[in-house]
């Protein structure tokens, strides 16, 4: 077998895994996608399958979550994760109107067209981008506090998150300085701490009597599934036929839209362009159809920007993706790092070619859409009910719990450990009280391994 055919081989296979597991992870309201899709990606980097492997698996869990994470939004009213809390108006009211099954069926459809749109045109601005990567690289350290800066003042919690920086900064230097006097250094402890600082800080509550008492519920948690109603022939329904022209037009426009930006917010760019949309519709029905569409096919099309603009033009996590649910794209120590005193990069930036990143990037969406995209549409029904019957949460924790102790463990043993639950506490507790995200934490690190020495050297 040849290099290629190989390297072809196993891009289909690891991007068929992700798009099946994500598919399934999508089914579950209220899964983060930093905390699913980066502590993934990062266990398959750091198992050694080739890059164009670690790529499509990325790809394809991103693109499938973004597809059924509508099928618990629409059906349960219970956003499927993050990007799915912005279509939760759109959603309610559809269900309000008893149409839930035409919500699910648009946010899917929305998302599959966007994801071909966005691909390609994100590949394209990198390219045109890329002549500025050297320069951008020799400044990384003065762009990743430029950009730090710029994403906590344009998250949720504004001034607040970009002072917030300082102590966020701070720890983490300081916790470097302790874990270098014993001779281990860190660098996956610290991205997994951050990814899953709100699951910790909501365990160490549940041990605490007053916050027991706080969350405690009087009864259970009861739901309402809607009926389950298709309206078509067939497995795999015409996502064009699904949507009007109308919707269809709207939901390329926003799409290719969101596939120029990558320094700007996936939840605040889903907002906007939704607002945009509305704005210039005015029958209701139209209008609550048509921005549901379009604001799944951003929050497809912003992910695929933010992940692969930064990562082909300049192998820096320069975006909010990027430095959260992507980051081991570009950091996975010791397969993929950035330099932090020479600035140097080696991750899939210099592993990928832009031609590879186009061609594995369609080849994830086609998987996806092969996967996600009719068990959304055929099956939403039996697999939400399936999911809300029978699925522990707890046991979803669990899992992913003992999956970041494991590698915990194997970079630091005790203090990597100690590392992540110290991160995670703080960042956890800063998110929940200040909207201080992780997006913006993941900036907060980058900050502190490559600025923070050069403004040392500086001064």
């Amino acid at each position: 077998m040849s290099p290629l055919v190989h390297q072809i081989v196993v891009a289909l296979g690891m991007g068929l895994i992700g798009a099946i597991v994500f598919s399934g992870i999508g089914l579950i309201s209220g899964t983060d996608e930093t905390t699913t899709i980066a502590p993934l990606t990062l266990l398959v980097a750091l198992l050694g399958v080739p890059p164009a492997g670690v790529f499509t698996f990325f790809m394809a869990g991103a693109v499938a979550k973004h597809m059924t994470h509508s099928i618990p939004t629409a059906l349960l009213g219970i956003p499927g994760d993050t990007m799915a809390a912005p279509l939760l108006q759109q959603a309610t009211m559809l269900r309000a109107l008893g149409v839930p099954h035409i919500a699910l069926r648009k946010m899917t459809s929305g998302a599959i067209i966007a994801a071909f749109v966005a691909v390609p045109l994100a590949v394209l601005f990198a390219v045109l981008l890329a002549p500025f990567g050297g320069a951008i690289a020799k400044a990384a350290p003065w762009v990743f506090l430029a950009a730090a800066i710029g994403i906590a003042y344009f998250s949720a919690g504004r001034l607040a998150s970009v002072l917030l920086l300082i102590p966020f900064v701070l720890l983490i230097v300081g916790l470097q300085a302790l874990t270098g006097t014993y001779g281990v250094k860190l660098s996956v402890s610290y991205f997994l701490g951050i990814a899953i600082g709100p699951l910790i800080a909501d365990l160490f509550a549940v041990l605490s009597p007053v916050e027991r008492r706080r969350m405690r519920r009087e009864h259970r948690s009861t739901f309402s599934l809607a009926p389950d109603v298709k309206g078509w022939k067939g497995y795999f329904p015409n996502p064009f036929r699904v949507l009007d022209r109308q919707q269809a037009g709207w939901t390329m426009a926003t799409a290719a839209v969101s596939s120029a930006t990558f320094v700007f917010s996936p939840v605040a760019m889903t907002v906007v362009m939704g607002e945009v949309v509305g704005a210039r519709i005015k029958h209701a029905y139209q209008r609550l159809t048509t921005v549901i569409a379009a604001r799944n096919g951003v929050t497809e099309a912003t992910y695929i920007a933010e992940a692969l603009i930064p990562l082909i033009a300049f192998g820096l996590p320069l975006s909010p993706v990027a430095a959260g649910p992507a980051a081991p794209l570009f950091n996975a120590p010791p397969r993929f790092f950035v330099d932090a005193s020479t600035g140097h990069v080696n991750n899939l930036h210099t592993l990928m070619s832009s031609w590879e990143f186009l061609g594995y990037g369609l080849l994830s969406v086609l998987l996806a859409a092969l996967i996600a995209y009719p068990l959304a549409m055929n099956y939403a029904h039996r697999a939400a009910s399936i999911v809300a019957r029978k699925l522990s949460h707890e046991a979803i924790i669990a899992t992913f719990a003992g999956l970041i102790v494991v590698i915990s463990v194997w970079e630091g043993q005790l203090l990597g450990l100690a590392v992540i639950l110290t991160v995670g506490l703080f960042g956890g507790l800063l998110s929940r009280m200040f909207a201080f995200n992780t997006g913006v934490q993941f900036m907060g690190y980058y900050v502190a391994v490559l600025s923070v020495p050069a403004l040392v050297k500086l001064f």
